[in-house]
């Protein structure tokens, strides 16, 4: 069966063709990236990517969103398009509409991944526990996240917004970062230090001015061209750790994957930084967090193949 996929976040569309075997077995064709800017909604950035295949697109679709899934109307968290579920399948000549979360999709992803998609971080070096609770957490855009529950062989994904729980600083430094933010957004949430937007927060609150353009200051900071880039970013991968570890502890998880857009371009500079150290530092907890592996993703489309893999749960029974 062929089926579209797509990724909708907040800086990107991303779509695809996916073609699901009778096994479940999922496998993605060449993906399309749309820039949402570049589009007033979904149903251009689709119509973009019609004309790109140049064919009609099959009447069936998994799409994942960067926002609650469950909502009448589906504003993304960090952009500016707003989907409306009731209608969509029509409005894209669609027979079979799947809508889910994008973290949703990613943990559908780490389901059906071999290990040879998944590198070790940091801690023991031994695979994904094949029973049991994987959080699966990532900076892009946003800060998502979701629960990989495994059971004798089959999983189940439950979407969560835990990006939006409050950012709890550590350390003085961290406590004048959630201060500047706490003035420019009223309530801080763990999204506002670990996300892409975000290191031009952290930057100019240890004294910096950052770039007009963001992506100028990742750039210096992982080429380690800019030393106050470079301190931001420490401070973005220490809370990233923390982050990963409570949100493990909440989900009572037997192991962490690590994904979003940020997370491979994180993939040599995270090991080096002091994520492991914070994703340790649970007090009582600590040697339950020591006995957990830590993976991160390398597949290049987790958000599309995950589209896909959950439409093949929930259609190919």
């Amino acid at each position: 069966m062929e089926i579209v996929a797509a990724d909708i976040g907040g800086t990107h569309a991303r779509f695809a063709l996916a073609t699901i075997g009778g096994d479940k077995a999922v496998r993605l064709g060449e993906p399309f990236t749309a820039r949402t800017a570049e589009h007033g909604g979904l149903e251009s950035a689709w119509a973009s990517f019609a004309a790109h295949l140049g064919r009609p697109l099959p009447t069936a679709a998994s799409i994942a969103v960067a926002g609650n899934a469950r909502e009448d109307v589906l504003y993304l968290t960090n952009g500016a398009w707003a989907i409306r579920p009731a209608g969509l399948a029509a409005a894209l000549g669609l027979e079979r509409l799947l809508l889910l979360n994008d973290f949703g999709a990613v943990a559908h992803a780490v389901a059906q991944l071999g290990e040879d998609a998944l590198a070790h971080l940091c801690g023991p070096d031994i695979l994904l526990p094949d029973q049991g609770v994987i959080t699966v957490v990532g900076p892009g855009t946003g800060l998502g996240a979701a629960q990989l529950l495994r059971v004798d062989g089959h999983h189940h994904v439950i979407e969560t917004e835990s990006g939006h729980i409050g950012f709890a600083p550590l350390d003085e430094v961290e406590t004048r970062i959630r201060e500047r933010l706490g003035e420019r957004y009223g309530r801080v949430s763990v999204e506002r230090i670990v996300s892409g937007p975000a290191l031009d927060d952290i930057y100019a609150a240890l004294g910096g001015t950052p770039p007009a353009e963001d992506r100028a200051l990742w750039t210096a900071a992982l080429e380690g061209t800019d030393p106050l880039a470079m301190e931001a970013l420490e401070r973005f991968c220490l809370s990233l750790g923390s982050v990963a570890g409570d949100l493990a502890l909440a989900h009572g998880a037997v192991g962490v994957v690590i994904g979003g857009g940020l997370g491979l371009r994180l993939r040599a500079h995270l090991p080096l930084s002091g994520f492991h150290e914070r994703f340790l530092a649970k007090g009582r907890f600590r040697p339950r967090m020591e006995a957990m592996p830590v993976k991160l993703i390398t597949h290049p489309q987790p958000g599309l193949l995950g589209a896909a893999v959950a439409f093949a749960a929930k259609y190919q029974a």
